[in-house]
């Protein structure tokens, strides 16, 4: 059997880093689709290669001196060369193509930053193949345009399209070949590169697993698990062995970001098994996202998480509940400002909308506001940045039903003010808004409570 198997940028920082990765991949005959992430941060200090592509496009762009940033952009991939004693033979298309990357490409703005943050994939996909090569593996670097890996959308936030799957599936791979993808992007029906919006790699190898037919795609990374909490808020966290993938959607939520939340998609329709792993102690077994026929929950909850990055807008109008037409003429305001909303809780004289405030700027807000205020004419209206959403998630909800009222319970009776309850129609997760202040108080609760007689070994 075939195994996808991703890389992020943590685990292809340096040379001794991908001596690991390599011998990650070479340990199983299986490993032979991989997908890389453009190198990391070797230190607190250093830069990404992707934050270093986007200044030598800006720079470029604007005319001003590159050598400098070019010169650091070819040491990064060509220590890595040296680390592995590649030949300047064979690292010399590597260097040429970022000399010439503003040759290559004369177009401008979100076009050119698609193209030159797509290189840092690219390029590294193309050393990987020449490392393993050097290590006797017969490996070949595929670019997502021969692999048929074709996109629709903005240069910044492509999205796939269904052929996409059909050209993955009919791509021809010998028994003992070991195939290199670059992650992070596609090309468009015109042949124009452009990038996934965030989680890049995380997305393609989703992509490739699902394309390929393959049942187990493995996404390597700096920790060994999924952990129940936030190892920042809690010490020693419940590692999550199992979950769903409905789980994972729901805790990435609220920013459980190990792995991508829109990644999940492409494996959930090619009932795909994702396994989270850990490049430094690649043995450790992971967490394995799973479909839900196959789950079978040991515990009410799975995990909990918070996020902090929302806003919200309370109204309070006698009858409210009995105008027609109320949520029409709020989603056509919402349109008219391109804003989408998460939630909208409501009772019979008042609603509150949740909006993620990545999407807002201070006069947009003033802007909202204004608009509402004249067309609905509250008796009150408030906005509240003081917002934190906690996500607690898990199977084995469904089969508790006493879950949210033990949440809600343990806040109160640690003096946490609960401001919004929201149980999700799966039955399988609950929303909870409290003061930021209150959330990793919030967060430490929740998990003492349902996860304290659990051992942390």
């Amino acid at each position: 059997m075939t195994r996808v198997v991703k890389f992020g940028g943590s685990s292809l920082a340096n040379g001794p880093q991908y001596e690991k990765v390599t011998q990650i991949i070479m340990a199983n005959h299986e490993r032979r689709i991989v997908v890389v992430s453009a190198p990391g941060k070797r230190d607190e200090n250093d830069q990404k290669v992707t934050d270093l592509l986007i200044e030598y496009a800006t720079l470029s762009e604007l005319d001003q001196n590159i050598e400098n940033i070019q010169k650091t952009l070819v040491a990064r991939y060509e220590t890595i060369a040296q680390y592995f004693q590649l030949s300047p033979s064979d690292f010399k298309t590597i260097r040429e193509t970022i000399i010439q990357l503003p040759l290559l490409f004369s177009g401008k703005g979100n076009d050119r930053l698609a193209y030159f943050k797509a290189h840092g994939e690219k390029l590294n996909a193309m050393l990987m193949a020449l490392i393993l090569q050097k290590l006797g593996q017969r490996a070949r670097f595929v670019d997502p345009a021969e692999l048929g890996l074709v996109v629709t959308g903005q240069p910044d936030s492509a999205t796939i399209t269904e052929e996409s799957y059909t050209n993955i599936k009919h791509f021809k791979i010998s028994d003992d070949e070991i195939l290199v993808i670059p992650g992070f992007y596609g090309v468009t029906k015109k042949g124009d590169i452009a990038t996934f919006a965030r989680g890049g790699s995380d997305i393609t190898g989703s992509i490739v697993a699902r394309g390929f037919g393959v049942h187990l795609y493995e996404n390597f990374t700096d920790v060994s698990s999924v952990y129940a909490a936030n190892p920042n808020i809690v010490d020693r966290p419940v590692a999550i062995e199992q979950m769903t993938y409905r789980e994972m959607r729901e805790l990435s939520y609220a920013c459980f970001s190990v792995f991508n939340d829109e990644a999940i998609i492409p494996a959930i329709q090619g009932q795909v098994t994702i396994n989270v792993k850990n490049t430094n102690r690649p043995n450790d077994p992971g967490t394995r996202i799973i479909p839900e026929h196959d789950f079978h929950p040991s515990h009410p909850i799975t995990g909990v998480s918070n996020s902090d990055h929302f806003s919200a807008l309370y109204l309070h109008r006698y009858l409210l509940n009995q105008e027609v037409g109320l949520t029409l003429k709020l989603l056509q305001i919402f349109y008219r400002y391109n804003i989408s909303y998460e939630h909208m809780p409501s009772g019979i004289d008042d609603l509150t909308i949740i909006f993620d405030n990545r999407q807002l700027t201070e006069d947009k807000i003033q802007a909202l506001c204004a608009d509402i205020e004249e067309t609905l004419e509250p008796d009150a209206m408030q906005w509240i940045e003081d917002y934190t959403i906690i996500m607690i998630v898990g199977e084995g909800m469904f089969l508790k039903p006493t879950t949210v009222a033990e949440t809600i319970s343990s806040l109160t009776m640690n003096g946490i003010e609960v401001n919004m309850i929201n149980q999700g129609a799966s039955q399988i997760s609950a929303m909870i808004g409290t003061k930021k202040k209150d959330a990793k108080r919030a967060v430490a609760t929740i998990y003492q409570h349902f996860f304290q007689e659990d051992n942390h070994d």
